[in-house]
């Protein structure tokens, strides 16, 4: 049976080499432009070379991320970029941006290509839709459940990757909007704030407040160590532990743990897990953790509100205080130049142990039930908790692996070495198999000739490379005589050709990029989106097309349904509709595409029309600008004008959950407060929750966006 896929991240160089020492089957990095960690250290030209030539050798994938959204003015280095991967063997590109993927299936079809889980593919008919793309691995949403999963690979031939351990985004990824509105940095461009890590209120529709905690919407970890063999059953091909921001102690430890215990289910059908396994993980870090609505969590147990950091494993609490040391009853072991947090009602403390006491002598370490001093500067209360969150012995641990790395790859070495002949050798690693002759002829030994085990000895010295021998089978003459430096050498050599051997080549092929478009008229059209019978009278004879969310209004023939964009089953529609997801495309043939398509090119409005979109929203993170660059650039290259719509009045949609506010405090409709005062409504529908920007998006000057050739202007009544 052939074993589930693990993968890594890699933030830099260091970081892969952990996740390879610690067991991984591929990496996921980046380079210094298009990925959606733009904060991570990620890879230069040159150390994405090396990192692939490395990864190779050790038998690991690597596949790069370049899943953000892309500009016009970006396109030339992003396909130059691409190129060059494929030029030097990736064995996968991630993507999100839908006009870069098509592309790039049209210039490179011998690259392969995954979408990426901010491309929000969360059903069976967006699975379908990315197989009959060409696409040949979906990360899918972290929303998935497992039966979902079941349902998808039971129904298409593609290839899925699913995350099980890490940090959680409480929107589906890739819809969402809250920091690219709140501060431009945009997770679509890989410049996320993690404003959902920050402080907010909640209050209910009569503006009263409802909350106690203050992190409403800072997610748990994911940690699915426990449930691991569900997901190997689901049929997934790849296993993916999120965290190309985490230092490579982290890596190397969630690695090498997962690593464990798939292997345990190959072995016996039984995951082994230990308690330590988790309290390592822990350690290392966490928010608490949760197993995630792949595993069904329920929607409380999604966030943790008290605070948004690591917040270790709990080791004592504070006794008291006094003449400036700390007094605290552990219930765990410590050490010295281990990291503790304090938490006490208002605030949290950190502090590093550079001495400590038991009975006023010094010590290096304590255990459980010893009472420790340390000296500290804060007057903190009793009985506040302590916290460790930073193991010096973990941490020292893991570094003294990576400083002496065991990580090998077996082969399999036969040699004839007979007198008044060439010496052959061959080796064979998998399926790779590659053998050499000596430049030289074995001769008769006069004095004392060279031993099987003497041989052997020298072609065991394989320490400097990532080879280990498994096997020796020597087929030998007993009077010939070899130096043991031509050994050496023979040695080096079998294993130079068979890195080369190793190190495969991707066949590049580039071809011209080709799409079909239709034709569409300049105009100057509104629309408007509305959900009421009350809205729908008052501006039915004021717009040229009327969209509703409200499937009780499409009685009223005019109007166009909007599917939402979180959904597994699609109603029947004959009529026109607004999709807002890509499984959409799939279920409908009559449509337009919503701003959540995330359009911010030519590209991807030349493919969405290919396909039979009527008319294209653009994003909301386009300014005049660069919708004038896009559209000179599709009459540019296409010949025709494209059918683009831009929202000019509207609450934007911020953000679309699965986890529900309104559901967990048990109200209709609530607002959410941040630290500046400002107020974002809450709307639960359809199982999911949607948080609208508080600043209502509203450009006065509607002609320019006819001028710069936009069809349709549109304002949304939420």
């Amino acid at each position: 049976m052939k074993k589930i896929e693990l993968l890594s991240p890699a933030g830099n160089m260091e970081c892969l080499k952990a996740a390879i020492e610690a067991g991984c089957d591929a990496v996921y990095l980046s380079g210094i432009l298009f990925g959606a960690r733009s904060f991570a250290g990620n890879f230069s030209d040159d150390e994405l070379i090396e990192a692939i030539k490395y990864s190779h050798l050790y038998g690991v994938k690597v596949y790069v991320a370049i899943n953000t959204i892309v500009y016009d003015r970006q396109v030339d280095k992003f396909i130059e970029f691409v190129r060059f991967l494929h030029m030097n063997n990736v064995d996968a590109v991630i993507m999100q941006d839908i006009g870069m993927l098509d592309l790039v299936r049209k210039k490179f079809p011998n690259l392969e290509i995954h979408a990426s889980t901010q491309m929000h593919i969360h059903n069976l008919s967006g699975a379908l839709l990315a197989q009959k793309l060409g696409i040949k691995r979906v990360v899918l949403a972290r929303e998935t459940s497992i039966d979902d999963i079941k349902n998808i690979k039971e129904k298409t031939n593609i290839d899925i990757e699913v995350f099980i351990h890490g940090a959680l985004c409480i929107s589906y990824s890739g819809q969402c909007l809250m920091s690219a509105l709140i501060g431009n940095r945009s997770g679509n461009k890989g410049t996320c704030a993690q404003v959902c890590r920050k402080k907010y209120e909640l209050y209910n529709e009569n503006m009263k407040k409802v909350s106690e905690d203050n992190y409403l919407l800072s997610t748990k970890d994911l940690c699915t160590l426990e449930n691991i063999d569900k997901i190997i059953e689901s049929g997934a091909c790849s296993l993916k532990i999120e965290g190309r921001m985490k230092r490579k102690e982290y890596v190397y430890l969630v690695t090498k743990i997962y690593r464990k215990v798939i292997d345990s289910y190959y072995e016996n059908k039984k995951c082994n897990i230990s308690y330590d396994d988790i309290k390592d993980l822990k350690k290392m870090f966490n928010r608490k953790f949760t197993k995630g609505y792949i595993l069904n969590e329920k929607n409380e147990n999604i966030v943790y509100q008290k605070r948004p950091n690591h917040i270790g494993i709990e080791v004592g609490s504070v006794i008291n205080y006094k003449n400036r040391y700390l007094k605290i009853k552990l219930t765990d072991r410590v050490n010295v130049h281990d990291g503790l947090r304090i938490v006490s009602e208002k605030e949290d403390y950190g502090l590093i142990i550079n001495k400590m006491f038991i009975n006023d002598k010094e010590v290096l370490s304590a255990d459980k039930g010893d009472i420790i001093k340390i000296k500290y500067d804060k007057n903190i209360k009793e009985k506040s908790k302590v916290l460790l969150t930073s193991s010096y012995n973990q941490l020292n641990e893991i570094n003294l692996n990576l400083n002496n790395l065991k990580r090998k790859v077996l082969i399999d070495v036969n040699a004839i070495i007979k007198v008044n002949d060439y010496i052959y050798m061959e080796a064979k690693c998998l399926d790779k198999i590659v053998s050499i002759k000596s430049s030289f002829i074995v001769s008769k030994a006069i004095n004392r000739p060279i031993s099987k085990d003497e041989v052997i000895k020298q072609l065991n010295k394989t320490n400097n490379t990532v080879y280990k021998i498994n096997n020796i089978n020597i087929k030998m003459d007993n009077n010939c005589f070899i130096n043991i430096k031509d050994i050496n050498e023979l040695r080096r050599e079998l294993l130079s050709k068979l890195d080369e051997k190793r190190l495969y080549n991707i066949p590049f092929y580039e071809k011209e990029y080709k799409i079909e478009v239709p034709e569409f008229n300049r105009q100057k059209k509104k629309s408007i989106l509305l959900n009421t019978k009350k809205d729908y009278i008052e501006n039915k004879d004021k717009y040229d097309l009327i969209y509703t969310s409200n499937i009780d209004l499409l009685k009223y023939k005019d109007i166009i349904y909007k599917v939402p964009r979180v959904i597994n089953e699609y109603p029947k529609i004959n009529n026109r509709v607004l999709i807002g997801e890509l499984g959409g495309i799939n279920a409908y043939t009559n449509f337009d595409t919503d701003f959540s398509f995330n359009v911010v090119n030519s590209y991807a409005i030349a493919f969405l029309h290919s396909i039979g979109a009527k008319k294209v929203t653009l994003s909301y993170e386009l300014n005049l600008s660069q919708i004038k660059n896009l559209i000179d650039s599709y009459v540019r290259r296409y010949k025709t004008y494209p059918n683009c719509e831009v929202i000019i009045d509207s609450y934007a949609e911020a953000m679309v959950s699965k986890f529900d506010l309104n559901k967990m405090y048990k109200i209709n409709k609530g607002y959410l407060k941040d630290q500046y005062g400002n107020y974002y409504k809450i709307i639960s529908n359809n199982n999911y929750m949607t948080i609208y920007y508080y600043k209502k998006t509203n450009i006065e000057n509607e002609e320019e966006y006819y001028d710069v050739g936009c069809n349709y202007i549109r304002r949304n009544i939420d």
